[in-house]
């Protein structure tokens, strides 16, 4: 369609559509329900954000991920487009705004979470809403089978009751037939359109290294890559820290990023890794969600997640531009033993899970029968200390409770100072008058953030600090008495995570965790880890593995480890299985030399001897049980 290629060109600069962006934006514009499932780099926000804009109306946009709708709806803004977004960490002040720009017709895209589409404010606006289209994003959340499940997923479909001609494009980058089935039925998708890219990625070279020793096979594989971007995967905070500390010490220009860093911290990282001032980027899966860089040259990962799913997300991060890339894993024996750990970790005694609910609730002096759809700062190590609960039962516990739809919690992230004038512009004035001594606050905020009259605005208190020559007590002080006057609605900055109630307080005895959410969601997790861990131990083709998976045709590679070695080996991998117990005792080293084999490979096969407790490791040499 000529209108969607001048709304790309328009507003994105781009001549063409990537493969299958066309048909899935066609699809939307043309009112046809629609699954798109395109592979972590295929250009998704472009399939909902050019029909959103060619259509007569606003644009719901539903996503988990309150990081990706900040980054979207920046974006959009930058390019001209009124957007706007919902999040737990807003006011109902804030919200009620929101909702009625968007109402009025001042938004042109809403980004939200399905936990607040329940809520009788917002539906009570939703019906006098004209929408155009609705977007859910991260639709593999919906499935109970998928890698992130969100029960509130499953209650989108009652929007099309309100909204019954409205067509919904639901989109994810993999997503397994299982998956696929459950996204069109729990959406009530009619007629649906699907578009699927395919899996394969042949300029990514796929490696899982067995090793005793990661640590130094990163800084390795970084040294040997120095010059050339890539980015290093880690599960935890610490490995991050602990990554980076490394690799400087050996004068590699690396940076970190995670969800505990302040809105400057990531600015200032992002900034650098993309104009290539840093060249290696050590990050959690926090970083990845809207960062499309398309020359990086390897994705490695020091510590594998624990489901396929994810792992094919991050290492799809790799080779963008189409050009040769590499997506090492490395693993050490220890680390398949911990994974099965984390996921004993996860799911708590249901007794300590409902303790842990009614602690909260006591700590943020929530009554019963109170506290639905408020918002409350919640201090974690302090919850902690005082209730004699480790914080990791915490933790997991505000985890179940969210998927058992009690609460949502927002782990521990910077929320930046958010304001809007409560005022008019005519109004405003006689305050200054009045009260000179704010007028160069005033006068700064008007003229530096357009939309502040309309909407609730990020402020940058730092360079406010600078520019008005005040200190940050000082600054403070001035807002709280802007505050006081009614001059200004605002939300203070905090680094504490928040917990927001999705019903009233139950009383003891009526906390039930659903079994869908404890054992049967459990289960799934177990059979994702099986699956990753059999990706990792087998001998087959890394993609055709990814595919299968999947349950998508993927050919032979010829370009992972497992093909490579097969290839230079005059052996097969079942044929070593058998050969090798066979010429011990002996090193590593020696039975690569004597059998004329890569070291990956002789490393592989050990591996899996010692798994099956065929061979064990004596005094620096292999023997035989």
């Amino acid at each position: 369609m000529e209108k969607s290629r001048d709304i790309l060109k328009q507003f994105w600069g781009y001549d063409a559509f990537r493969p299958l962006q066309e048909e899935i934006v066609d699809s939307a514009i043309y009112g046809h329900d629609t699954l798109a499932i395109l592979p972590t780099g295929g250009g998704k926000s472009i399939c909902f954000q050019v029909p959103g804009l060619a259509l007569d109306g606003l644009t719901i946009v539903i996503s988990p991920l309150i990081a990706l709708m900040e980054d979207q709806v920046k974006n959009l803004r930058s390019r001209g487009i009124d957007a706007g977004l919902i999040t737990s960490a807003m006011s109902y002040r804030e919200i009620d705004i929101t909702l009625d720009n968007a109402r009025f017709g001042k938004t042109k895209f809403l980004y939200t979470s399905p936990e607040r589409l329940k809520s009788d404010l917002f539906l009570e606006r939703f019906k006098l809403m004209n929408i155009a289209l609705i977007v859910v994003d991260e639709a593999h959340c919906i499935s109970e089978w998928g890698h992130d499940f969100r029960p509130s997923y499953t209650e989108i479909s009652e929007t099309r009751k309100i909204h019954p001609n409205v067509p919904i494009i639901a989109l994810t980058a993999s997503a397994t037939t299982r998956v696929q089935e459950d996204i069109i039925e729990k959406l009530k998708l009619k007629n649906v359109q699907k578009f699927a890219g395919s899996l394969e990625r042949k300029n990514v070279h796929y490696s899982v290294i067995p090793t005793e020793n990661k640590l130094k096979q990163v800084i390795d594989s970084c040294t040997k890559n120095n010059g050339v971007t890539g980015i290093v995967y880690c599960q935890t905070r610490k490995s991050v820290k602990a990554i980076v500390q490394q690799l400087r010490a050996h004068k590699l220009p690396a940076g970190l990023y995670h969800g505990g860093l302040n809105s400057e911290d990531r600015k200032y990282m992002l900034e650098h890794w993309m104009n290539d001032q840093l060249k290696i980027m050590v990050a959690t899966n926090a970083f990845g969600m809207g960062i499309d860089k398309p020359d990086v040259r390897y994705v490695l990962h020091y510590e594998i997640p624990n489901n396929l799913e994810a792992y094919y997300q991050e290492a799809g991060r790799a080779g963008r531009d189409g050009n040769s890339a590499n997506a090492i894993a490395l693993w050490e024996q220890k680390d398949l033993e911990i994974m099965k750990d984390q996921l004993e970790t996860k799911y708590p005694p249901i007794e300590k899970v409902k303790l842990v609910y009614h602690s909260v609730c006591n700590y943020l002096k929530v009554a019963i029968g109170s506290g639905q759809q408020e918002t409350y700062n919640f201090d974690l190590v302090d919850f902690s200390k005082k209730f004699n609960i480790s914080i990791s039962d915490v933790f997991y516990a505000l985890k179940i409770l969210q998927l058992n739809e009690n609460l949502h919690f927002t782990e521990k992230s910077f929320h930046p100072t958010r304001l809007k004038f409560a005022i008019g512009s005519s109004a405003l004035y006689k305050f200054q008058v009045a009260h000179t001594v704010h007028n160069d606050l005033i006068t700064l905020l008007t003229r530096s953030y357009p939309g502040i009259f309309d909407r609730f605005i990020r402020i940058d208190e730092t360079e406010i600090t600078k520019r008005l020559k005040l200190s940050k007590v000082k600054l403070d002080a001035q807002l709280k008495e802007l505050e006081k006057y009614g001059v200004i609605d605002i939300q203070f900055q905090t680094h504490l995570p928040q917990i927001t109630f999705l019903q009233e307080r139950l009383p003891d005895d009526y906390l039930t965790i659903r079994n869908s959410i404890y054992n049967q969601r459990k289960k799934v997790e177990k059979d994702k880890l099986d699956g990753l861990i059999h990706y990792i131990l087998t001998n087959k083709c890394r993609s055709q593995m990814i595919g299968e998976y999947f349950d998508s045709d993927v050919t032979k590679c010829g370009t992972c480890d497992v093909c490579k070695n097969e290839a230079s080996s005059n052996h097969t991998f079942e044929e070593l299985l058998a050969i090798i117990p066979t010429i011990l005792p002996s090193t590593s080293e020696k039975i690569s030399q004597q059998l004329l084999i890569e070291r990956d490979l002789t490393q592989r096969v050990l591996h899996k001897l010692l798994l099956e407790e065929k061979i064990r490791l004596s005094e620096g040499e292999f023997v035989p049980f």
